[in-house]
């Protein structure tokens, strides 16, 4: 089976999607998912995204 469209959805992004997380403080890690964090959106990693999920 061909891989040649595994993560072409972020392909485009700026570091491919990778970034610093805002709320683990995580260095170059996918940064995907939207939350509110301290009252402005960011974008957070997918193990904060989940523990913000859970939390609510």
């Amino acid at each position: 089976m061909a891989k040649a469209h595994r993560g072409a959805g972020i392909r485009d992004q700026k570091a491919r999607g990778r970034g610093d997380c805002p709320v683990c403080k995580r260095t170059a890690i996918k940064v995907m998912y939207e939350n509110l964090v301290e009252g402005a959106k960011k974008m957070v990693c997918k193990q904060c995204n989940a523990t913000i999920k859970n939390a609510k």
